[in-house]
């Protein structure tokens, strides 16, 4: 039997790259090798949940054996952690023991960056990057009224506002000056955050926690936290949320020889510097582009996908259309499309009554990229189709 296409990783990625592979081969051997149990769901769902009444339990879509059998994996090796990476001998060393590859893909994903944070309630900070990490969130939750998010983030600011539907008091804490700051221009991001704090949101912004100590009794008779920003000033929260952003996971690249840099180095046809060995996804950093978003992932999964088949009679390029970014926040509609890495130009912001729509605007007034918030978003579609791919 021919060496197997091992993915490694099983979120929306490696479950996308299956996926597109069986369209178009339902027989090469296929393994899955993963730290979760092995099923799917969709993680974006995870900072919405609250407000659609969803469980964790309700947003696994896919069991592992279901999962098994609509992909016609040969097995899917769950709650199995990648140990090392053998590029000279195509083979995968894991906790269960030796997995030899014909092709190997990484869809490691990436992982929540952490704080220094000072003080014995540190330990205590939460973060959601997996479905059991929504499960405890959502069991530490029951009985909280006050919740503290630490980052101003598209996370950040789509779970304050999915708390705040939930009837939770929510503050955010940021460094920078407003809201969404590396996506939204000045303006765009002043509408954004009057519409949030009109929805109940308080924002924090131009400071940091530093320290997080232990009160003696919240509400409910249940641990309180004192956070104490780099001011000097004190807050108290009941839980806190970390959300200040996801680095990629690159350690066992990087250990197995892999070029490494923000993320795990792959050129346009998703190949890292081993042979045989592709990743995409968060984890990859693709010609400098380190994309961490769902439709990226989806054009990435279909290209990688025709390779690895030999569909298309060789190996296939993946290519980035101008792709909007959703924030999926009720009380703002808001909708992103980032001008190409390293694009000259200015925003140009027009606010109206009941929204703001900014253009980044290049040489000779070509529009390069939007932002658009509150009715504003009814333009997504007609100023796609004028933006310049990203890759």
């Amino acid at each position: 039997m021919n060496a197997p296409i091992v993915i490694l990783g099983s979120g929306l990625a490696g479950v996308s790259v299956a996926r597109e592979l069986r369209k178009l081969d339902k027989q090469v051997p296929l393994v899955i090798v993963t730290a979760d149990d092995g099923g799917f769901y969709s993680k974006p769902s995870l900072s919405n949940a609250l407000a659609v009444g969803k469980s964790a339990a309700q947003l696994a879509l896919t069991p592992m054996a279901q999962l098994a059998t609509q992909l016609n994996a040969s097995v899917i090796h769950a709650h199995t952690r990648a140990e090392r990476i053998l590029p000279e001998g195509h083979a995968l060393e894991t906790g269960s023991g030796r997995i030899t590859y014909g092709k190997l893909v990484l869809a490691l994903g990436a992982q929540p960056i952490r704080l220094p944070l000072q003080g014995e309630g540190a330990a205590a900070v939460l973060s959601v990057n997996h479905l059991n990490d929504y499960a405890v969130f959502r069991e530490q939750l029951e009985g909280k009224r006050r919740v503290a998010i630490l980052g101003a983030g598209l996370i950040g600011c789509e779970f304050a506002n999915d708390l705040r539907v939930a009837g939770v008091d929510v503050a955010v804490y940021d460094l920078a000056s407003q809201p969404l700051g590396r996506l939204l221009p000045a303006r765009a991001a002043a509408f954004f955050r009057a519409r949030l704090e009109a929805a109940g949101v308080r924002f924090h912004f131009d400071t940091s926690i530093e320290a997080i100590a232990l009160s003696s009794q919240g509400d409910g008779g249940s641990s309180s936290y004192r956070l104490v920003d780099k001011h000097g000033n004190t807050h108290t929260a009941d839980l806190v949320l970390s959300a200040v952003g996801l680095k990629p996971a690159t350690a066992l690249a990087q250990a197995a020889g892999l070029n490494t840099a923000r993320g795990i180095v792959v050129d346009k046809l998703l190949r890292t510097s081993a042979p045989d060995i592709y990743a995409l996804g968060d984890c990859a950093e693709v010609e400098g582009l380190v994309l961490p978003f769902v439709m990226p992932i989806m054009q990435a999964a279909r290209a990688l996908a025709k390779t690895l088949s030999g569909a298309a009679g060789g190996e296939v390029a993946v290519d980035y259309p101008a792709m909007p970014v959703v924030v999926k926040t009720p009380a703002c509609q808001a909708v992103v499309c980032p001008p190409p890495a390293g694009a000259a130009g200015t925003w140009r912001e027009e606010v109206g009554p009941a929204g703001v729509r900014a253009l980044f605007v290049g040489a000779g007034g070509k529009p390069l990229g939007f932002s658009l918030v509150g009715e504003a978003v009814k333009e997504k579609q007609a100023l796609a189709a004028q933006m310049p791919a990203w890759l």
